[in-house]
């Protein structure tokens, strides 16, 4: 069975980090693992609280996936600190972890800051050189360039600014536009567009975490970069499109129902 495995945050009400990726990673057949980097107190209506893991303490969790069950993919989310990303730098160059996606979570929908300064600059500096893809919204895009990104021009350039740089492939977001919701996928020094249009809507928490997760998925079943992309992109939007309200505020999104599933 093909395996994937998240390293990310815990989100009690199930609908972003940890929990999003494990019920995505299930809905495409893979089989999911988890390192939980911080607990998070929150529901559908915010934030309330963090705690970090210990950073040897998430080493130890790596340790015990990469020397059992092998993961296939990996994808990375909210990790707080410095620490806590050097340690993960760390375990994934010893074990030579492949297909690593990298969802730089730097603030919760509700504003809730997750990341520090400091973990910004380690996650450039550890995380980005091992990523196959990084998948930075439009607010993260501006953090990460410096750049200001209106537009899809703006979108093109603050992409491209991230390839050079970095050496990385980068599906910047663009959910934050306001007239349409196209990612643009940079790979190989080409920009590819997958459209989008705007749902009606209001169950955005986690589709973030949701996104990464199901590239991973992908990538983990064997597809290349951009189909596993272009194929996360059509699951998300059928998420979006069949999820319920379950909560008083921005509901989770729900990703078991009416969706399509991938199997290898």
């Amino acid at each position: 069975m093909n395996t994937a495995l998240t390293i990310a945050g815990s989100d009690s009400g199930g609908g972003a980090g940890i929990q999003a990726d494990i019920k995505t990673m299930t809905a495409y057949g893979v089989y999911a693992m988890s390192a939980i980097g911080a607990l998070t107190s929150q529901n559908t209506t915010g934030v309330y609280g963090m705690m970090e893991t210990p950073p040897e303490f998430l080493g130890s969790q790596l340790d015990a996936i990469f020397t059992d069950i092998y993961p296939d993919a990996v994808k990375i989310g909210m990790l707080p600190s410095k620490e806590g990303i050097r340690v993960v730098g760390e375990k994934l160059r010893q074990y030579q972890g492949k297909h690593i996606v990298l969802d730089p979570v730097m603030a919760a929908t509700s504003g809730f800051r997750l990341m520090d300064d400091s973990a910004v600059a380690a996650l450039k500096e550890e995380l980005f050189p091992l990523a196959e893809l990084i998948t930075p919204n439009i607010p993260e895009t501006e953090v990460l360039t410096g750049l200001t990104v209106r537009t899809h021009k703006d979108m093109e350039q603050a992409a491209r600014k991230l390839y050079e740089d970095w050496h990385v492939s980068v599906l910047c977001k663009g959910g934050h536009l306001s007239d349409t919701a196209d990612d643009l996928l940079y790979e190989k020094g080409q920009a590819y567009w997958i459209r989008g249009g705007r749902i009606d809507n209001p169950n955005t928490h986690g589709t973030g975490c949701t996104l990464s997760s199901a590239i991973a998925s992908g990538l983990a079943l064997g597809m290349e970069l951009r189909e596993a992309v272009e194929t996360a992109k059509a699951y998300l939007t059928g998420a979006l499109k069949h999820s319920p309200n379950l909560g008083i505020g921005n509901g989770p999104l729900n990703h078991m129902f009416g969706i399509t599933t991938y199997h290898n």
